[in-house]
């Protein structure tokens, strides 16, 4: 059911405009910001914040997809629970209505009266939208809809889009914080197998126009089901080379090896992880806000691979990308899993996969559906096991130094 995946682009770029709309005025948007409660934060922020863009941008996807393909929307899970508390101390679920003068009047409880605001949100969200994408107009796969369930992470890297900063220069194309690293992520899952079957990943604050001074999103997409590999990511680009041409020499074995390998990561991963990390990636190791940045910038050829050894990535993180990743004849493994494998020296015959169709039986709220294992993200099978072995062997010589 490949009009699914059209959706779900329309969707997302949606979601965008609700995103750019919620930001334009500074004082309006400090009223939507709320801190999460206990069970939803991310326990690697000491304070962890949910915005009315997250909330509403949910919502908007979640009523188009079940509007269009009804029953999906019951299978529709996310980063965001639907309640939003107002400067009055009201609580009130969030929803699209309707119609768009019944959203207006909702999102006027949660914006303190605020009129032209709620009128402006509720326009966007019942606006009618056209994507224009050839490529994806000649996708024709038949999935049957019983069998797809849907992640979405409304606003990945929500503390980005609440700082707002849009100044921030990228290094080697990756930029490290800033409005840029902000993503809409959209990913279907099989529910019986658990692996991903589409995604598309959009960053709402892609291009600033220079004369207008507005944002334009760029969204991408992938999907693989059965014998069927097709992604938005032109093909030229793909081959598993990154941007940065790398030299390349033959092993005893006759197999390419890299000199280096281009990894990005996030500035909160331990010690051990990243000095092990530096000796084997150099210069070309990165860092970046987001989980769906990092992974989108795997996607895009600026690096390798995307490594996090923490368990505070989500489903909701990793699903979107992981789709189109195995598009493109990548993945995403589980991080803790693979070291296991190749400290035995093993082969990496059988790949764990991240899958998202079952829970952590023993945690509670978020962390249900936390990558207990962490993630590695790749764009090509050519080089990861070479890089594993890389990273295992001073992994293991440095714990030997330390011991």
């Amino acid at each position: 059911m490949s009009e699914i995946l059209h959706e779900l682009v329309l969707a997302s770029e949606k979601a965008a405009c609700i995103a750019r709309a919620c930001r334009e005025e500074e004082t309006l948007f400090q009223l939507l910001i709320e801190e999460k409660k206990e069970d939803e934060k991310n326990k690697k922020f000491l304070t962890d914040f949910k915005t009315l863009a997250d909330v509403l941008v949910q919502e908007v996807i979640k009523y188009d997809l079940g509007k269009k393909f009804p029953g999906l929307e019951k299978n529709v899970k996310g980063e965001e629970s639907n309640e939003f508390t107002n400067e009055l101390g009201e609580k009130i679920i969030v929803k699209v209505c309707p119609t768009e003068e019944e959203t207006a009047r909702l999102l006027q409880k949660v914006l303190d009266n605020n009129e032209p605001a709620a009128k402006k949100l509720a326009q966007a969200v019942h606006q009618d939208l056209v994507v224009t994408d050839k490529t994806l107009d000649a996708v024709n796969v038949n999935i049957p809809q019983t069998d797809l369930a849907v992640w979405v992470d409304p606003i990945d890297s929500t503390y980005q889009y609440i700082r707002g900063s849009a100044d921030v220069m990228p290094s080697n194309g990756i930029y490290p914080k800033g409005l840029q690293c902000v993503t809409i992520l959209i990913g279907v899952y099989h529910i019986d197998t658990g692996l991903p079957v589409m995604g598309v990943v959009n960053q709402p604050f892609a291009i600033k126009d220079p004369e207008t001074n507005r944002w334009k999103s760029q969204w991408y997409w992938g999907l693989s089901y059965k014998d069927t590999n097709i992604c938005s990511v032109k093909f030229s680009a793909i081959n598993g080379e990154t941007t940065k041409k790398l030299e390349c020499g033959l092993s005893d074995h006759g197999v390419c090896e890299k000199n280096s390998y281009g990894v990005v990561t996030s500035s909160a991963e331990s010690g051990n992880i990243l000095r092990s990390l530096t000796a084997v990636c150099g210069k070309n190791l990165h860092f970046a806000a987001g989980a769906g940045y990092k992974s989108l910038c795997v996607i895009q050829g600026l690096v390798d691979f995307y490594v996090f050894s923490e368990d505070t990535t989500f489903k909701w993180d990793s699903c979107a990308p992981h789709a189109i990743l195995i598009s493109m004849g990548g993945g995403m493994l589980d991080f803790s899993e693979c070291l296991k494998i190749v400290k035995q020296k093993k082969k990496l015959l059988d790949r764990p996969d991240l899958l998202y169709n079952s829970e952590i039986q023993e945690a509670t709220g978020a962390d249900k559906w936390a990558n207990k294992g962490g993630l590695v993200a790749y764009r090509s099978e050519e080089h990861l096991e070479r890089f594993l072995d890389l990273f295992v062997q001073d992994l293991q010589l440095k714990n030997d130094l330390h011991q």
